[in-house]
């Protein structure tokens, strides 16, 4: 089991940035992937980021891998979403996604099983 809890949404300027945390508790934390996904009002959630706890590699979205970046804390258990020259339609609700095993960054979001509850990002143009 894999427990998630997400931080550090609120509201920005266009042009502004955000991180957001996702803290993971849980034996099976290390052999995980963590993913984002965001969905926007009337869209599908979609992939946005993913890290492998063991070795650290990454994968994003070709919308936002120019302006985000993914990263973790082994210590703290967290991982982080650095988000930067956030646009209006940036703006959706963030979810925190853990899939054990962690072999592969899925992008599909059913192959992920532990969810966050997901916290709001809103970008004001």
């Amino acid at each position: 089991q894999v427990q998630l809890e997400e931080s550090g949404g609120g509201l920005v300027q266009a042009g502004g940035s955000l991180r957001l945390s996702c803290t993971a508790s849980g034996r099976t934390v290390s052999s995980s992937v963590t993913g984002w996904f965001r969905q926007a009002p009337g869209k599908k959630r979609e992939f946005v980021a993913g890290i492998r706890w063991s070795a650290g590699d990454t994968s994003y979205a070709d919308s936002v891998k120019d302006r985000l970046t993914i990263s973790r804390d082994n210590a703290k258990n967290t991982v982080y979403l650095q988000m930067n020259s956030l646009k209006p339609e940036d703006r959706a609700v963030y979810f925190c996604a853990a899939r054990v095993p962690g072999n592969f960054i899925a992008t599909l979001d059913y192959l992920y099983g532990f969810w966050g509850q997901g916290i709001q990002v809103t970008v004001s143009s």
